[in-house]
């Protein structure tokens, strides 16, 4: 079993909608507007949330979002056949822990 993120749009961009906690962290990120960028800012998320997981980072087309409905955020299960197994509502609200247990439960070969 293997766990990843997948890093698609900036929700909270200088260009968009700011966080006032992100204003007292001092947190300032703007669009990217070419891959490299958007590597470069995925990369300094996972170092500030010191993510333990790979990182995947969807191009700035936004062809992952698109396709999966991961915007803002979202929790996702891909079965052993390649299938989504389970897909959990818009987070952070929408994130169901222990749906997503039973889910994981599921896809684990029976002893």
């Amino acid at each position: 079993m293997h766990f990843l993120a997948v890093y698609i749009r900036e929700a909270h961009p200088e260009e968009g909608w700011i966080l006032p906690e992100n204003r007292r962290s001092g947190l300032a990120v703007h669009e990217p507007t070419s891959d490299e960028e958007r590597r470069s800012v995925a990369s300094a998320c996972a170092t500030n949330l010191r993510l333990k997981m790979p990182m995947l980072v969807d191009g700035v087309d936004n062809a992952v979002a698109a396709a999966y409905g991961g915007w803002p955020d979202r929790l996702y299960l891909v079965g052993r056949d390649g299938r989504i197994a389970f897909q959990g509502g818009e987070g952070p609200f929408g994130f169901k822990p222990d749906e997503l247990e039973r889910a994981i439960e599921r896809e684990l070969p029976q002893s």
